[in-house]
């Protein structure tokens, strides 16, 4: 699982480091960089699935553009950005540390270091951890269409030419079982899984309304969610159908009997989702709608519990503000629902929120867990400080909840005055 993403000279922030826990939550005021920090997620995501440097940040036909595209990618006045990210199987006591540094020249990105090491905790200790670099590039001329990567081999690396517009762990992907030593393959594998795992989820309720193909795997803007559960065999349907109605049921004020996808169509190659409620205790007043009679919270409701539902272990989901168009009644709800299901399907889930009920319902046990995206006030450099690294917290606390003190920009504020004491946080 991924649990850290190291953030250098990226749009906004000048150095920062996203953590990652079970559930993660990023809260700051608009424009204080959480957006930002997200779209390094979606290039790490793009760039080890073998999406093209340049094409990962301005779009192409078959993905968007990156919010600011190549023009916004690096902080203003450098040419480069790095974002490293780690990677820890707990099983294995060992962890890899993927980082890779792009320069961009003309509108055009490129590979200007990259390297992947291995990480291994001894037994009964966290201390000394023995390293070893699996790969890593030699430097290179500014023009050179290719670079020299180095392969573990216990002396200087054996060189192997890879080429600087995609990025080296994609390419050395692809050749993972042909050839290279078990301990870069590992690797190389590991790194992958946990940044393709990641999974960013913004269901678009208009999008979700029409008939949908059967689908594998559920869109972006979730617009397929039909598709995905008619397409699960018999059971799997079934229980996600079940457990979907199970939470389903203390959203509306209404009575939800049952949530559920149908085929539909002459050769029924599509899908409808369907909702049967009732107002009052009677057979008669039971009545079916399909997605378009649903509303905006319902469905963004349903997206968000398919995608814990359907997500692969051990991946990422990341939701931006994930409470959005649900009534601040129900933040309990989608609270429980994300440790819940986040935990027994061993899926990480990072979420962006301003609501103060959502925050309110955390509880202190959650502290720990979340991040504050802030500007510096000397130079206005996006940072990412821990909540529970707030200085005099408790005092903080002892005025407020977290959801108030965030609301009044008391949380800010605390942020602010500790910069200004210690010049830096």
């Amino acid at each position: 699982m991924i649990k850290e993403i190291e953030l250098i000279d990226w749009k906004s922030f000048k150095r920062a480091t996203l953590f990652i826990d079970p559930l993660t939550i990023l809260i700051g005021a608009n424009a204080s960089g959480k957006s930002n920090a997200l779209d390094a997620l979606v290039f790490l995501q793009r760039i080890s699935s073998g999406v093209a440097l340049t094409s990962s940040l301005q779009g192409d036909v078959t993905i968007s553009e990156i919010r600011g595209g190549v023009d916004w990618a690096n902080r203003r006045g450098q040419n480069s950005f790095t974002l490293k990210s780690v990677v820890s199987l707990p099983e294995e006591r060992t962890e890899f540390i993927y980082s890779i540094e792009i320069e961009i020249i003309e509108q055009r990105c490129q590979i200007k270091y990259e390297s992947l090491i291995r990480r291994k905790f001894r037994p009964k200790t966290e201390k000394n951890p023995y390293e070893i670099k699996l790969f890593w590039t030699d430097d290179c001329v500014k023009d050179s269409p290719s670079i020299t990567v180095r392969l573990y081999n216990e002396k200087k690396g054996s060189p192997r030419p890879c080429a600087r517009t995609h990025s080296v762990l994609a390419q050395l992907f692809i050749q993972a079982d042909a050839g290279l030593r078990k301990e870069i393959s590992h690797g190389i594998k590991s790194i992958s899984k946990g940044l393709k795992s990641i999974f960013i989820l913004d269901p678009i309720p208009s999008h979700m309304r029409g008939y949908s193909s059967l689908s594998e795997e559920l869109k972006p803007d979730a617009s397929n969610i039909a598709g995905v559960i008619a397409a699960l065999p018999k059971e799997s349907k079934n229980n996600i159908e079940r457990t979907l109605t199970h939470y389903i049921k203390n959203l509306p004020e209404k009575d939800v009997i049952s949530v559920y996808s149908e085929h539909v169509g002459k050769f029924e190659a599509d899908a409808m989702l369907y909702c049967e409620e009732k107002w009052v205790d009677s057979a008669e007043s039971k009545t079916i709608i399909d997605a378009k009679g649903m509303s905006d919270g319902t469905l963004r409701f349903l997206a968000i519990l398919v995608a814990l539902l359907t997500r692969p272990h051990d991946s990422l989901l990341v939701v931006e503000e994930i409470d959005n168009g649900l009534h601040p009644s129900r933040s309990q709800l989608l609270v429980k629902v994300l440790k819940e299901i986040g935990q027994k399907r061993a899926v990480d889930i990072l979420i962006t929120t301003h609501n103060p009920a959502l925050l309110d319902s955390l509880g202190e046990e959650m502290i720990p867990f979340v991040t504050i995206t802030h500007r510096d006030s000397k130079n206005g450099f996006s940072k990412l400080t821990l909540l529970e690294d707030i200085e005099y917290l408790p005092k903080l606390l002892a005025g407020g909840t977290i959801g108030k003190l965030s609301s009044e920009g008391k949380i800010e504020g605390a942020l602010k005055v500790s910069q200004k004491k210690y010049g830096t946080i």
